[in-house]
Formats: structure tokens, C-alpha cells, sequence
């Protein structure tokens, strides 16, 4: 029986690891120090022991229909047909004219093409020079599943995702595996596995924007930086009050992160604040290095274009990761999120998504050329993904789409298998809940596709690359553990879910 089981999400994945290293500490010293030693090696990174995750979340729901469009003119014709496009492959409704399209340079593709976005000709060259790769219809999957199985009543057997097609439970789904409420992300719980190896360990999951569940752990926090570098706290600056009044600054902040008090309770406060202002200052001296001069930044960190909030998000994990060796940073394994927010076009989706996928295509390409330039040389040592609440409907709801499942995904790095498409990519169709044609097969309805790759496989992937034990791969995604036991056949053809895919090279 397959089933979501919450407890995956709590403090279970930290007890079960201390105590089983606790019993072999007391009963033979030695195999807690090969424990240690072999999970430290597992996450060894070559030539710079140093790997990082960026995840690029797009909030709303972006329209995969529009950002990986299907090329080749079989699939286009249905494509434009469906979207409201003109006859001879022109735009039309909400359909891309082929014209405006470059077919992606796949090395393989069969018979199916794609192209990205017009907009996206940063991501275009990254792909072709095979440093980014697509992973194909991707969305939360409790286990796999046929359209039959969705449309059929044995949730026994045949889970949903709890709560499809809700902004706010489908962000959580995809960060944490559990709708709205969660507390532990799966970002977080790469933390947990990978802290021990960072001089300070605070700085394993950094947030560029604001709290998100995807980066807390069971014991890894979720450090907040801003764009323009470490967050203050105002109340304890020398300069937090009228005419630089220095002393009263300095008093407030002896005064809250004074330790030794007699109440637990303030104690406490004064801890949490005491390490706020320490980490606030060793960030800030990590990235001082990188700081613009009369508003021009050094390289390689000028080439992020300006009026770009993700771009301005990516510069600073990139001016992180430049300072990572700061003696009070140390980091040699760190998870990092930012985020672009607008994609919830249920109209205007012709004249606003090309702004929004020009942002995200610049700003992932200006970081992985940031990372390949010479001054920081760790392009394979870091992968940066896109994730987003749900895909759209392909059908059109006059001037935009509704809200979906299954998406494409771009996942960019020099560990990347590039110039490649992974997982299984179904045909274009729109139909009914009633429809029995091929063509619909793989879609619930106005062309929401049933993810073919879930979330956990994608996910599972990363954290493997990233260097997570096989053994402790469910732990970071629960229901991992319902893929890579068989496989489904659908109109005569058979497709497996492997727990991993292979859009990584090995580590």
C-alpha cells in the first residue's frame, strides 16, 4: 500500500541517523569513525572538494507549453492548433510562431524537437554548448500512474498528490514533498547530510529570497541574505540612531547579546542574536572582495544584466561562492535558493511571459559564466535547476492558461549530461476526461500533463550528484521509495521510473 507518510518530514530522519551512529559509537568505536568517514567520502568533488545547489524557483506556475516548445511540425501543428495559433505555423492565440523559434541542437532527440522560448537565447547557448539540459514533464507523483489510475477510485493503490492545482500546496509539495505547513524542505535535507563539513555550518542553506521551506532541515537552518548582501539588524548598528550616536548602538548591542543572564528565556534571545551579528559580519567579509565600485561590479560578477531581481539574487549566491573560503565561512557543501515571481498567466501570457523567461535566461546564463571564469573555476562543481509550482493547461483560456501539473524543467551546469531531453516526453493533446485516444494519454484534461518524471526522481538526482548516500536518498525525498520497483505499460509501451535519471555525470 503506497501512502504520504509525514514523519519523513520531522526530526525522524536526525534521530534515526544520531542513533544509529550513537549504537555503533558504544559498541564499537571504530565503525562510528568509518561511518563518518565514508559519508564524508562519498561527497568527495574531485580536484576542489566544493559543490553547490542553486534552486530557481518560479513562482506562479509557468507555462511550460510556451517556455520548452515542441518543434518538429507534427507535434507544433497540434501545438498551434490547440493554443489558438494561425494556419502555415504563425502566431496566433496563444501559440509561438515556428518562425520565432530555434530548434535546440540535441545530441538525442529522435523524432521529437523542441525549442525554447524566443526570449530564452542565453539558455539556447548554454544547451547547445551542452552545459544545460531539460528534464521533461516533472511534477509531484506520490507513486507512478496512468491516466486510468488518476481518473480511477483506488487512492488506496494509487495516491494523488494531495491538494493538485493550489499555488500554495503545490510550492510546498515541490520544496518538502507535503502541501502547505510543512517544515522541512528537501534543500534542508541535503543540509543536514552535508553541515558537518562546513567550518560553520549556519551557512550551509542560504535563502537570497526571504523564507521558503525548501531550504529548512531538521537541524540545518535557513540563512536569509539579501540581495545587496547580509541582513542587519538595524537596532544594534553604531549608526542605528540620530547624530551616529555610537554609544547607544554599541549598548543595545551588549545588551542583546550579552550571554549569562539567569532567565533561560533571554538567554536564549541573546544567543540567537549574538550569532545573527557574527554571521552578519562574516558574510560581509566573505563577499567584501566582490563589492561594487561607483556602482560597477568587478569581474566576473559584471556580466548580470541590471533591472533583473533573479539576476540580482544570482550575482549574490555567486559573490557567496567566490568568498567560500573566508576562514569563517569554510563552506565546502552548501544549497542555495532564489526566486522569480508573475508566472501565474491566466492572461496577458503572449506580452508578459517574454520579459519573465528573458530574466530567467539571462540570469541563469550570466552565473554559470560566472562560474566558469577563471577568477572562481567551479562551473562542474555547481548545478543550478528551475522548479515552479505546476505547469499550465495547454489549451487556452482566451488570453492565457490555466493552472496545471506536469512542467519541463532546465537544469544548467558543467556536471550537467547536456544537450539532452530525460524522462518521457507525451505527445501533445488536450483531450477529455473521456478521451481514449494515444494522443491524450499522458494528460488529465486542457492538456494538464500527468507528470511521466516525479519531483523525488528529480530531486534524488541532485542530491546524488550533490554526494548523498543511495541509502539516504529517501530520506531527503520520502516517496522515492515508491519508484525504481518496475514499470508501467500504456498503449503498448513500456516506461520505467527509475529512482534516478541521468542528467548528471557522475560525481
Amino acid at each position: 500500500m503506497h501512502y504520504i507518510r509525514p514523519e519523513f518530514h520531522s526530526r525522524r530522519a536526525f534521530l534515526r541517523r544520531s542513533g544509529q551512529l550513537a549504537f555503533a559509537g558504544a559498541a564499537m568505536p571504530m565503525a562510528m569513525n568509518l561511518a563518518a568517514m565514508g559519508e564524508a567520502a562519498a561527497q568527495a568533488a574531485g580536484p576542489e572538494d566544493y559543490k553547490a545547489l542553486v534552486c530557481v524557483f518560479l513562482y506562479g506556475g509557468n507555462d511550460y507549453g510556451n517556455t520548452v516548445v515542441t518543434y518538429d511540425d507534427p507535434s507544433y501543428n497540434l501545438y498551434s492548433t490547440i493554443r489558438g495559433g494561425g494556419t502555415g505555423q504563425t502566431a496566433g492565440g496563444i501559440a509561438l510562431a515556428k518562425a520565432d523559434l530555434t530548434v535546440l541542437n540535441a545530441a538525442t532527440a529522435g523524432s521529437r524537437q523542441y525549442a525554447f522560448h524566443p526570449a530564452m537565447t542565453g539558455l539556447t547557448g548554454l544547451f547547445n554548448a551542452g552545459t544545460a539540459a531539460v528534464v521533461l514533464n516533472t511534477g509531484p507523483l506520490v507513486v507512478p500512474m496512468t491516466r486510468a489510475q488518476y481518473f480511477g477510485s483506488n487512492r488506496t493503490a494509487y495516491p494523488l498528490p494531495p491538494k493538485l492545482f493550489s499555488h500554495n500546496d503545490q510550492q510546498s509539495l515541490w520544496q518538502s514533498s507535503s502541501p502547505e505547513g510543512s517544515t522541512v524542505g528537501w534543500g534542508g535535507n541535503i543540509g543536514d547530510l552535508a553541515m558537518s563539513q562546513n567550518t560553520n555550518s549556519l551557512f550551509t542553506c542560504i535563502s537570497i529570497t526571504g523564507n521558503a521551506v525548501f531550504l529548512s532541515g531538521d537541524t540545518a537552518l535557513s540563512y536569509q541574505v539579501g540581495s545587496g548582501g547580509a541582513v542587519k539588524i538595524y537596532s544594534v548598528g553604531d549608526n542605528a540612531y540620530p547624530y551616529n550616536f555610537q554609544a547607544v548602538g554599541t549598548a543595545m548591542k551588549n545588551i542583546t547579546s550579552g550571554l549569562g543572564r539567569s532567565n533561560n528565556l533571554e538567554n536564549e534571545y541573546n544567543r540567537v542574536t549574538k550569532r545573527a551579528i557574527d554571521a552578519e559580519v562574516s558574510i560581509t567579509a566573505a563577499i567584501d572582495a566582490t563589492k561594487a565600485a561607483n556602482s560597477v561590479y568587478p569581474a566576473p560578477f559584471n556580466g548580470f544584466p541590471a533591472a533583473n531581481p533573479l539576476s540580482d539574487q544570482m550575482r549574490m549566491v555567486a559573490r557567496l561562492i567566490a568568498g567560500r573560503k573566508n576562514s569563517a565561512i569554510g563552506a565546502k557543501r552548501q544549497v542555495f535558493m532564489v526566486s522569480l515571481g508573475g508566472f501565474d498567466l491566466h492572461d496577458n501570457l503572449i506580452s508578459k511571459q517574454p520579459d519573465l523567461m528573458k530574466k530567467v535566461s539571462e540570469a541563469m546564463t550570466a552565473f554559470h559564466n560566472a562560474m566558469a571564469d577563471p577568477s572562481i573555476n567551479v562551473a562542474n562543481n555547481v548545478t543550478a535547476f528551475t522548479a515552479s509550482d505546476f505547469g499550465r493547461t495547454l489549451t487556452s483560456n482566451g488570453d492565457g492558461s490555466d493552472h496545471g501539473w506536469g512542467s519541463h524543467h532546465i537544469v544548467v551546469g558543467g556536471a550537467v549530461n547536456g544537450r539532452g531531453f530525460y524522462g518521457y516526453a507525451p505527445p501533445v493533446g488536450a483531450g477529455a476526461r473521456e478521451s481514449t485516444a494515444d494522443v491524450d494519454l499522458w494528460q488529465v484534461g486542457q492538456g494538464r500533463m500527468l507528470p511521466t518524471t516525479s519531483v523525488d526522481q528529480y530531486a534524488a538526482t541532485l542530491a546524488k550528484w550533490f554526494g548523498v548516500p543511495d541509502n539516504q536518498l529517501e530520506n531527503v525525498v520520502p516517496n522515492l521509495r515508491n519508484f525504481g520497483q518496475g514499470s508501467l505499460t500504456v498503449s503498448g509501451q513500456t516506461f520505467n521510473y527509475p529512482k534516478t535519471l541521468g542528467f548528471m555525470k557522475p560525481a
